[in-house]
């Protein structure tokens, strides 16, 4: 099983807290950027390009914010590719070891980073269109550098999964990355971050 498979899960829906509520709630159209935290900021470039800006929330989910921020400003999420692409679902991206644009390796969606993975920080945020979450393998604990943006709501993500964002701007460019074929979302010819940079 590759490391950042996302398989379905049929446990129940975590209660919903104050901040998984505004989201719950609240389109990413609506969706607002809270000064109090950093943004993730994507330009993408392929077949589509533009800018997806995320609303991160180190208050949920402090250590998967600290990884991908660390792997951001270190710019190894430049040029990769988002090779896990499934219309009305998500599009997975951030495999820094195999998964690069400039050199492909025929494994995109297995490798990682060479950071640790981390612990779990499943919470009450719930899986909606824009919502940003942390791809694994089997394991609760093996989330490393991969993510993923929801085209749609995935209710049967709630609570396993770690939720760590919300798009606040750019749901449209999300909505034009390329999809994969079958039910794999595997992509030919992707489209790719060409850089992701962090605003505090």
């Amino acid at each position: 099983m590759s490391k950042g498979d996302i398989i379905p899960a049929t446990l129940g829906v975590l209660g919903v807290a104050v901040l998984g509520a505004y989201y719950m709630f609240t389109s990413p159209a609506q969706a607002q950027d809270n000064p109090d935290t950093p943004n993730l900021v994507i330009e993408v470039a392929g077949s589509t390009d533009g800018q997806i800006v995320i609303d991160l929330m180190p208050d949920v989910a402090p250590n998967h914010v600290a990884q991908i921020t660390t792997l951001a400003k270190e710019g190894q999420y430049d040029g990769v590719v988002f090779h896990r692409v499934i219309d009305g679902f998500m599009a997975q991206t951030g495999d820094v070891e195999f998964g690069r644009v400039e050199a492909p390796s025929g494994r995109p969606g297995t490798g990682g980073s060479e950071l640790p993975d981390i612990a779990a920080e499943f919470n009450a945020v719930p899986f909606n269109r824009g919502t940003v979450g942390m791809a694994r393998s089997a394991s609760p604990n093996s989330a490393n550098s991969q993510f993923f943006i929801m085209f749609a709501p995935a209710p049967h993500l709630n609570g396993q999964y770690t939720v760590f964002g919300q798009v606040i701007e750019g749901q449209d460019v999300v909505d034009a990355i390329k999809r994969g074929a079958g039910g794999s979302g595997a992509v030919t010819d992707p489209d790719y971050m060409k850089s992701v940079t962090v605003v505090e």
